[in-house]
């Protein structure tokens, strides 16, 4: 399964957790259910099976952090609050940080690619700019950033 698909699983499963309070394997177990079914997403399986196991770590490693990311992000949104972040931008940034942060699996670069283009789709116009500049900022400090992870660990 490509990773992109994987990301956009996640970022729905996020999304259904912030909407129902679901937990992150009833939300992942659902966003499954719906692309594999409805696909109203239309994601693009090219012949690919859906393998839960990376989505569940994406989405249960950014729930369980969500506090620091959270903290973290705030740092780097200038004029901006958390609460005040469409709900879909949120889990986007969210996602991204925590792959960047917490991850070893995909260069942050890619990482930031990836979140840019999930803006884009789901988002609003200016979502794709603003997760760039946000991420991209983080991005510029990630050794520094991800030692300061380490030490709350």
């Amino acid at each position: 399964m490509k990773r992109r698909i994987a990301r956009e699983i996640a970022i729905q499963s996020l999304y259904q957790i912030q909407m129902n309070e679901a937990t992150p394997q009833e939300a992942v177990q659902v966003a499954i259910h719906e692309a594999e079914h409805d696909n109203e997403t239309q994601l693009d399986f090219s012949g690919d099976k859906i393998d839960p196991v990376y989505i569940v770590e994406l989405v249960e490693g950014t729930y369980k952090n969500k506090v620091s990311i959270d903290e973290l992000l705030e740092e780097y949104l200038k004029g901006w609050a958390m609460d005040r972040l469409s709900r879909i931008d949120r889990e986007i940034l969210r996602l991204g940080a925590y792959e960047m942060l917490y991850r070893d699996d995909v260069p942050p670069k890619v990482v930031v690619n990836e979140a840019i283009d999930l803006a884009k789709h789901y988002g609003t116009e200016e979502s794709g700019k603003f997760v760039n500049g946000v991420l991209g900022k983080m991005i510029k400090e990630i050794d520094e950033l991800k030692e300061k992870v380490l030490r709350t660990l």
